[in-house]
């Protein structure tokens, strides 16, 4: 099919919201022609993100929703929870004995971008994944070593 359209989708707060994420991405990335190998990492990062929005950003009632685009070598994966609960942290920021957090450390090693962008209300998560040149597709990872988060407010 290969139709570049963003898809996205509303999930509510229940732990089916993950797998169904997850099944989502890996058919909007079969659409798309992406790789195994690059598709298996790119589902990692939404099933990571998913749990992060369930267990910290989406308050009792409410939903997230995750994104995926495709726009020329750029993949991009973002997660809008509506929750107040404050902005992600990698483990090991603050402290070192945190129960959470690392699931973010799988996303920044194989993201080549992430961050955090404010919303009313909450915030989005993202990440992006960028072929290695143009014309080499998604079918292996490009990363030149993946900086930390970029944080907007």
């Amino acid at each position: 099919m290969n139709d570049e359209t963003p898809r996205e989708r509303l999930y509510r707060r229940e732990r089916q919201s993950v797998p169904a994420a997850r099944a989502f991405a890996t058919a909007a990335l079969a659409d798309w022609g992406i790789g195994a190998r690059r598709a298996y990492e790119i589902t990692v990062c939404v099933s990571e993100l998913a749990t992060n929005a369930l267990l910290h950003g989406v308050p009792p009632g409410r939903g997230f929703r995750l994104g995926l685009s495709l726009a020329g070598d750029v993949l991009r994966v973002e997660v809008h929870d509506s929750g107040d609960d404050g902005w992600p942290r990698l483990a090991g920021e603050g402290d070192d004995a945190a129960e959470s957090g690392r699931g973010l450390l799988l996303v920044a090693a194989l993201a080549d971008k992430w961050g955090v962008m404010e919303r009313d209300p909450g915030k989005i998560v993202w990440c992006e994944f960028v072929q290695a040149t143009t014309g080499v597709p998604f079918t292996a990872p490009s990363r030149r070593g993946c900086p930390g988060p970029r944080w907007s407010r």
